[in-house]
């Protein structure tokens, strides 16, 4: 039999009988309520419309910050609770891009980062949905993301360190075969002088003692701690000091 309608490939049937209130969050104006459901749904297809339309009486920089950010939130909370899976998560953080997209087109200039984290997933490794997700919750919080893709050389993540210049890195692997890649990144960045905090996880054979035994090595146990690893850095944490709040029973 042939499928003729995608449109319900992904839902989430379990969230549509009885669970309708985590999909819920309330804002004292319509407008901003349709922009932050369009997000929570993941609805790509009509946030162009809402957005276009909010703006002809919103500011564009206070629906980022009142309705597609906050939306987003909301979307990692669920994440991290275990309500929503992959695709809910992926789709959100794209409706919120198009908006945000959109809300930066009409101001002229791109919102102002936080800073910039690079994210790879290893060498040898071609599994990176871990991978995307600790992409869209970092966007989420304000964060640019320099996405490196799978299956990346370490020489390849070492120019891109020098170019960009992160305040972070992370990188994933589902493997143990594939996380030595993790320590030679690590002995590559000291030779240029580069010390910067490398957040490293993935599958449960990445093993947290051996990601925390070489320098700016710190295991992160889940895509969920991303966010808030990145906040620890721009409010000035060295690696040395996440490597002790993160990794202390390592």
């Amino acid at each position: 039999m042939t499928i003729k309608d995608f449109s319900r490939i992904f839902v989430r049937y379990d969230l549509l009988e009885g669970k309708k209130e985590v999909l819920e969050i309330k804002a004292k104006d319509p407008i901003l309520q349709e922009i932050m459901d369009c997000v929570i749904k993941g609805n790509c297809q009509e946030i162009e419309t809402v957005i276009t339309n909010a703006l002809t009486t919103w500011e564009p920089s206070v629906l980022i910050k009142k309705a597609l950010v906050p939306a987003m939130e909301q979307v990692g909370r669920l994440w991290e609770e275990g309500v929503y899976y992959l695709p809910q998560t992926l789709n959100a953080s794209d409706a919120m891009y198009k908006g945000v997209g959109i809300c930066e087109k009409k101001m002229g200039r791109q919102l102002k980062k936080k800073g910039i984290v690079i994210t790879h997933t290893a060498e040898g490794d071609i599994h990176d949905l871990g991978q995307k997700i600790v992409n869209a919750l970092l966007r989420s919080h304000g964060f640019e993301v320099i996405d490196l893709g799978k299956d990346v050389p370490v020489e390849t993540v070492i120019k891109a360190v020098k170019k960009f210049r992160p305040m972070m890195l992370t990188g994933t692997a589902g493997l143990t075969i594939n996380m030595n890649a993790f320590e030679r990144i690590s002995k590559r960045l000291l030779e240029e002088k580069i010390e910067i905090p490398f957040v490293c996880g993935g599958g449960g054979g990445i093993s947290p003692t051996f990601i925390t035994s070489f320098c700016l090595g710190i295991h992160g146990k889940d895509a969920g701690q991303a966010p808030f690893m990145a906040n620890d850095v721009a409010n000035g944490m060295s690696w040395q000091e996440m490597k002790a709040k993160y990794n202390e029973n390592a």
